[in-house]
């Protein structure tokens, strides 16, 4: 079985009525939004963040899931449509999942008020069941994501990205959302807990060694899939590259930083960079890092009862630095 269909087992009933409730969520007046919202329903990815919602949401509850775990999860999957709509037109991009964007098909115009739309659908699906305890978990992590984004955007036009910085960024503008979908399955089901801020930072640790994991396929190998150098080509400073930066002489330090700012499009220039990143450690010192933030993830498991739902965030956990794309 794959780790995708391992991981949705125990929760199959619940993803299946979560699909139905989440297109009548979607749905409008307006012919051309149903049109559209149909085209993104039906080219979804593979689902992980309604996932973590059920699977967060049975573990912490004992196997137990209510109205408020179905509305959290569609309002995170509400959201995240939103930001990827408005990402595509923010990036000027053609294709999402292997079909045309909603930019590509309607416009820019059409895609940001799809986007909009989308966003307030989620806002007033809490507003309207009075689940606002939901509503700020999710409020944060939208300030987040766009303060995340904000703080790449300046700090790429300087090269000047620290360590520090670079977590700072991927817990904003990736890890933020994962945490909330765990902090929403636990406080759909035992609100005002210590579960939801366990269950928060478990989020956090997974969604910081997921986003190291797409800075490695960068740089690829044999293991992890072809090299790209996409991330180089748009100067985004990922964890390889900050640290061949900050552990190479002076003169390689400048050569990197012309390389990126002025040669990006150069397909040879490029290659030399990411082979002077792999003979330098960059990637081996990101895999270590990907696996720390793994391993606390995973303690923050152990004092739960072992349960068909532990059991799949654990194969998650190990999925996410695994995967292939």
């Amino acid at each position: 079985m794959k780790p995708i269909a391992q991981i949705k087992e125990p929760i199959t009933h619940e993803m299946e009525l979560f699909e139905k409730k989440f297109q009548l969520f979607m749905s409008s007046r307006v012919a051309l939004l149903n049109r559209i919202t149909h085209y993104v329903v039906n080219r979804k990815g593979k689902q992980m963040r309604p996932m973590f919602v059920f699977l967060v949401a049975k573990m912490v509850s004992k196997g137990e899931v209510n109205d408020r775990t179905y509305r959290g999860a569609s309002v995170i999957e509400l959201i995240h449509t939103a930001t990827l709509v408005h990402d595509d037109v923010v990036d000027d991009s053609n294709r999402r999942r292997g079909f045309f964007s909603i930019n590509a098909l309607w416009k820019n115009k059409i895609a940001v008020l799809v986007g909009d739309f989308l966003l307030s659908k989620g806002l007033l699906l809490s507003i309207d069941n009075n689940d606002f305890d939901l509503l700020k978990i999710i409020s944060v992590a939208v300030r987040e994501m766009s303060e995340g984004e904000l703080l790449q955007i300046e700090k790429a036009r300087k090269l000047d990205i620290t360590e520090d910085v670079y977590y700072e960024i991927i817990r904003q503008k990736t890890a933020t959302l994962i945490a909330a979908c765990c902090s929403l399955g636990a406080a759909s089901v035992k609100p005002d807990s210590e579960h939801v801020e366990r269950m928060r930072e478990f989020g956090e640790l997974i969604g910081m060694a997921f986003q190291i994991k797409d800075d490695l396929f960068d740089y690829g190998d044999e293991k992890i899939g072809k090299p790209t150098g996409i991330d180089i080509k748009e100067q985004k400073m990922t964890l390889p590259l900050i640290y061949t930066l900050n552990n190479c002489s002076e003169k390689k330090r400048r050569w990197l930083i012309n390389s990126i700012k002025n040669h990006n499009k150069d397909k040879k220039r490029v290659k030399e960079v990411i082979q002077f990143v792999k003979d330098s450690g960059g990637l081996d010192y990101a895999v270590k890092q990907m696996k720390i933030y793994q391993e606390r993830a995973f303690s923050m498991l152990e004092n739960y009862p072992a349960s068909p739902y532990k059991s799949s965030l654990e194969i998650m956990m190990n999925y996410v630095i695994d995967r292939k794309k």
